[in-house]
């Protein structure tokens, strides 16, 4: 069946194109979708993207989804498209097959709403995404066999605001869905429990051969920065929301997310914003430099301090903020792409980072998705020359990256996107749970602080579930 006849069975079926939005106030609590997350956990592509600290710049909307009219699942060349029994498989660009089924689904909604998500698409783009954006050489194991994307359409969601306290049910039927919702009550689960040792893929050996290799990729001249990531895994048991709930309060991240998809659960408690939209706005904010937290105030002010000062860490952040530039300018209006703010601290409960903020104007021929695919992956968790710089990473690394170092967020119908970089994410499935942790390496990086870095990184992460 050819994309085309797909698309009209969409339509002819649904019909939601010329429908209106609608929206239902709730009281608002600041656990609300959390609370009642917490009864639809369980349930195959059930999500919940969480903003999780309010002293943070970036906290302010919760994003609760479940029950979607279609799903799109990559594996490589193939996405496989899912709306009720009606199952195909397509070879066409990933982020088109997302635009078009949003447009064919829900509809392109010209309605003026603070609030972020009418309905759209949410879901996580793995890193080994970028292979349908770049042509990169095929030489680590790919040993996970999760989809490289998992993206669900939603004509509804539930909404929190934080800054303005407030909380809606937004998108078509929503009476329906809150009656669907508030009816919903938890399963027993069983707590989460790590039943072996974290065990890395990489002795302390091994990550100094690759550290030497990438220097001896700088001197060469083939790149400027290469990110070289470890990854840890665990067998375990249990129940993977429990997993997020524990670190969520413990880590307190802006981008924080669970999703549930057939046989895997994403734990994100990711600090790092990817791409913002809004209306027409773009915003990117790398974070390249990153020093530990202390529970001595004076000592835990120095380590900042020093972090803002270090001619090292300004070097790497500038080097992505160049990139990024580049990137955003493919798709930006010309002359609009600035720097407002170069080298900030941003301080979150295990680590400083810093952090940079690039903007631009999207140019009216491109959408989010165009967006998206023009930067994808992000600069940051790649290095520079982007390109060459994922060869190397795919060359020295022993496996694949999978949703590490990939994307999650959600593509609203009435053009608002935000997604984070999944950093400080986490992948549970069949038994197994998975966790990493990278730095960018230039000229004068120091092998034995560069991976103590990856420590500090996950020492909110492995330490707390290890404790379980």
């Amino acid at each position: 069946m050819s994309a085309t006849t797909f698309l009209s069975q969409f339509k002819q079926m649904n019909k939601k194109e010329s429908q209106s939005i609608q929206f239902v106030d709730l009281p608002y609590q600041p656990d609300l979708a959390k609370r009642y997350f917490a009864s639809i956990e369980h349930l195959p592509w059930a999500m919940l993207l969480k903003s999780s600290t309010l002293e943070h710049e970036n906290n302010r909307f919760d994003i609760l989804v479940a029950n979607p009219v279609a799903t799109v699942q990559t594996f490589g060349k193939q996405s496989q498209v899912t709306e009720g029994d009606l199952v195909r498989s397509d070879e066409e660009d990933p982020f088109t097959i997302i635009d078009q089924l949003v447009k064919a689904k829900i509809g392109t909604q010209e309605l003026t709403t603070d609030w972020p998500f009418i309905g759209g698409a949410v879901g996580y783009f793995a890193y080994d995404l970028g292979r349908r954006v770049e042509r990169i050489p095929t030489i680590a194991d790919h040993d996970i066999s999760a989809p490289d994307m998992a993206i669900g359409i939603y004509d509804w969601a539930l909404l929190i605001d934080h800054q303005e306290q407030k909380a809606v049910i937004a998108g078509v039927n929503v009476d329906a869905q809150l009656s669907w919702l508030t009816s919903q009550k938890p399963s027993e689960r069983t707590p989460f429990k790590l039943s072996t040792e974290w065990q890395s893929n990489m002795t302390q050996d091994d990550y100094q051969q690759r550290f030497n290799a990438v220097k001896e990729y700088l001197a060469a001249g083939d790149s400027y920065q290469i990110n070289l990531a470890q990854r840890h895994f665990a067998e375990y048991q249990g129940s993977e929301w429990h997993a997020f709930d524990v670190l969520d309060e413990h880590n307190q991240a802006p981008f924080s997310a669970f999703i549930r998809t057939e046989d895997t659960a994403i734990i994100s408690v990711s600090p790092e914003r990817f791409l913002q939209l809004h209306h027409r706005e773009i915003e990117t904010k790398p974070i390249k430099g990153t020093r530990p937290r202390f529970s001595s105030e004076a000592k835990d002010r120095l380590s900042a301090d020093e972090l803002a000062n270090a001619p090292k860490d300004q070097a790497e952040n500038l080097m992505i903020v160049d990139l990024l530039r580049n990137d955003i300018g493919r798709v930006a209006k010309p002359g609009s792409v600035k720097v407002p703010k170069l080298f900030e601290i941003e301080s979150f409960p295990a680590v400083h980072h810093l952090v940079s903020t690039v903007v631009g104007e999207l140019d009216n021929q491109y959408s989010a998705t165009d967006l998206l695919r023009a930067c994808f992956p992000g600069g940051s968790i790649t290095g520079a020359p982007k390109i060459r710089a994922m060869e190397i990473i795919e060359e020295l690394e022993p496996h694949r990256r999978s949703v590490y170092c990939g994307s999650i967020g959600y593509i609203s119908a009435h053009g608002v996107m935000d997604t984070s970089i999944t950093i400080r994410t986490l992948m549970a499935t069949k038994g197994k749970v998975y966790a990493w942790a990278g730095g960018g390496i230039v000229a004068d990086s120091v092998c034995d602080d560069e991976y103590q870095e990856t420590y500090h990184k996950l020492g909110k992460i492995l330490p707390i579930l290890d404790s379980l």
